[in-house]
């Protein structure tokens, strides 16, 4: 786990992080899927897109899928992870003031039954949000157990980096810039419950 209490480098100042938490909000709102890797026993990476639900304070994502999915088999027997996120800007052209995007690591594993009462109704809430797609889409906890086919997984996040538009601006190189985890932005209605 990253040491949260390390300092910043030079160029970030207080306006920079919280401008950094600010867009980490934006992205875990805006943003409709996450690209989550991992690797195989054999050393084979995969990448796969997922919808998701995020969890603040700490940092936590939920997905659902099979467990026969090549992801959800390496999580099994690698629970390190990467992944990112990004916001393209508009539906058309390119708005760079609007292109957005994050990579993370973490740790994940499947929500075991005893947890599943915990997570299940907000994952499918934030997944669908509608009412009668949720009614129609939505698995019900039993087909989340052993011995069906379908789990909610949670990842934990340890660490998480931003683009740094403000050097991509002046000098067009692609870097990224670590928000310390302990300056994530909060989700207080979540947080307390789940």
């Amino acid at each position: 786990m990253p040491d949260s209490t390390r300092p910043l480098p030079p160029h970030v100042t207080a306006a920079d992080l919280e401008s950094m938490a600010d867009r980490t909000r934006r992205l875990l709102d805006g943003a409709r899927y996450l690209n989550l890797a991992t690797v195989s026993q054999e050393g084979r990476p995969w990448v796969a897109t997922l919808e998701y639900a995020w969890l603040g304070d700490p940092l936590r994502f939920l997905f659902g899928s099979a467990t026969s999915s090549q992801h959800s088999r390496d999580i099994a027997s690698s629970p390190r992870v990467g992944g990112s996120l990004f916001l393209s800007g508009g539906s058309t052209g390119l708005d760079i003031a609007a292109v957005d995007g994050a990579q993370f690591t973490g740790t994940c594993s499947e929500i075991d039954a005893a947890d599943l009462d915990r997570y299940h109704s907000f994952f499918y809430k934030a997944v669908l949000p509608d009412e009668r797609q949720r009614a129609q889409w939505m698995l019900p906890q039993s087909s989340l157990r052993q011995p069906a086919e379908h789990r909610i997984y949670l990842i934990e996040v340890d660490q998480w980096w931003l683009i740094d538009t403000r050097t991509w601006e002046q000098d067009r190189i692609d870097r990224r810039i670590e928000l310390p985890v302990a300056d994530f932005p909060r989700r207080d209605a979540v947080s307390s419950s789940v």
